[in-house]
């Protein structure tokens, strides 16, 4: 497994083995231990969620939160999307800008995100199947979002705003710059 910081070093890539014959493959997906060992600290996952989707639906950028923040390891099983996670700690050197990665079910790759993140993916293929663990439970007082749209952080979603698929509740998402709820940059939010 390797785990590849990005952009923005809190932010992980992170590449499992995959063995492969002509009977199929084998990947171990996840490795607690060795998660704990790339970022130095302790994640306790707690919940599971998958969720399938057609080409162009854009489900984000979501975030929680304290004291319901969550990290997300994220990853697709079939098709393929693009995932954005946007960093959205006020006072960090990286407020504003995001990483964006292609996720499939034949690339393997995960993205780790941690709490003080927005997140998002649309769907690039036919369908889409995406999973994804999180440390704490959904908290509808502590749910908010950023406008998918924002032009000030620049993410080219690789579709056409037109085809794109969204729920209401995406559609009405604030800018970054109207943001009242928001994480501050060194505050430790896994205590």
């Amino acid at each position: 497994m390797q785990f590849n910081p990005q952009s923005i070093p809190e932010v992980f890539v992170i590449e499992p083995q995959v063995h492969g014959d002509n009977r199929g493959y084998f990947a171990e997906t996840f490795r607690q231990d060795k998660l704990e060992d790339a970022l130095g600290y302790q994640v306790d996952f707690v919940q599971d969620n998958e969720s399938k989707s057609t080409k162009g639906v854009l489900r984000g950028l979501h975030f929680q939160l304290a004291p319901h923040a969550q990290t997300k390891l994220v990853r697709v099983i079939e098709g393929a999307v693009l995932d954005v996670a946007v960093d959205i700690r006020k006072g960090s050197p990286t407020f504003g800008h995001h990483v964006a990665i292609e996720l499939s079910g034949e690339n393997k790759k995960q993205l780790f995100i941690p709490r003080g993140f927005a997140h998002g993916f649309v769907v690039l293929t036919d369908t889409a199947t995406f999973a994804y663990k999180v440390d704490n439970y959904y908290s509808p007082e502590c749910d908010r979002g950023l406008a998918f749209n924002d032009e000030s952080l620049q993410i080219d979603w690789q579709l056409d705003n037109d085809s794109l698929l969204l729920s209401e509740k995406d559609t009405k998402q604030p800018l970054l710059s109207e943001l009242t709820d928001c994480f501050e940059y060194g505050q430790n939010y896994y205590e």
